[in-house]
């Protein structure tokens, strides 16, 4: 059964590569991002791992082609480059 919910827009900075990985994901599973992100955070509120091996493979491929070197560990290190603008 369907559950009824409301969306919003949101401006959430979150790291160049990681963003490319995602949008590429979401197009290679034909869904929307924010479909992806709901699904994903869904899945580790429950202690549940979101994607099956298949779907591991093509992030790991996608993640050499954009150059994302980060991981897990990573998350909470992150220092922003600062830009001459």
């Amino acid at each position: 059964m369907s559950k009824s919910i409301q969306r919003v827009q949101t401006g959430v900075r979150i790291e160049k590569r990681l963003l490319k990985v995602l949008k590429a994901l979401a197009e290679q599973l034909d869904m929307s991002l924010g479909d992806l992100l709901e699904g994903m955070a869904l899945h580790c509120f429950e202690g549940k791992t979101p994607f099956q091996e298949e779907t591991l493979r093509k992030i790991a491929l996608l993640k050499e082609v954009y150059g994302l070197d980060l991981v897990a560990e990573d998350s909470h290190r992150l220092e922003e480059a600062q830009t001459d603008e």
